[in-house]
């Protein structure tokens, strides 16, 4: 019963690696970044934001800056807001997107957010793990491996490495 949960475990800690070996970094703009009239690019259009990933912001450090709010002060252009959730302002901010939900993002220059240089996106989570499979039946105990596995950096690896070693503990 207790290698049954040790197994469990491993296999829960190999998904919540592979997740995060997964996140990805967006460049915001592409190899424009962030600009005027960003918000006409239809530059988020498709793509899926999901909890991990984060927004690389790359700008003129002394033109623009990178500012979150919340959806009133967004859709108002109000630069002047006190309700900031974040401020970026080195021309190559990094953002994580650390929960699920929308994000609401402009520059605070004056007259920027007005003329379109803004962002909103739609994080999702990651999404629970799959649940375990049925216990196997009792089968003959299977000679241990002849070397240890080695995880290698796929996702596919890290899977496959974790179904193996499952399937070795399991298996006694």
């Amino acid at each position: 019963m207790a290698a049954h949960r040790q197994a469990l475990l491993f296999v829960a800690v190999v998904f919540a690696v592979a997740s995060l070996a997964s996140a990805m970094e967006w460049k915001v703009g592409d190899a424009g970044g962030w600009r005027a009239q960003f918000n006409k690019t239809g530059w988020a259009d498709g793509k899926t934001f999901r909890v991990g990933d984060t927004l690389r912001f790359m700008y003129p450090k002394d033109n623009h800056t990178v500012i979150q709010v919340g959806r009133e002060d967004f859709a108002a252009c109000n630069v002047q807001t006190n309700n900031k959730l974040g401020a970026w302002y080195s021309g190559n901010d990094v953002v994580p997107l650390d929960k699920p939900g929308k994000m609401w993002f402009f520059c605070s220059v004056p007259g920027h957010c007005d003329n379109g240089m803004k962002l909103v996106i739609d994080v999702v989570g990651t999404g629970a793990a799959p649940a375990p499979a049925p216990a196997p039946a009792p089968v003959e105990p299977a000679s241990p491996p002849s070397s240890a596995p080695t995880m290698g950096y796929t996702v596919g690896g890290a899977v496959a490495v974790a179904g193996a070693v499952l399937a070795s503990v399991l298996a006694f």
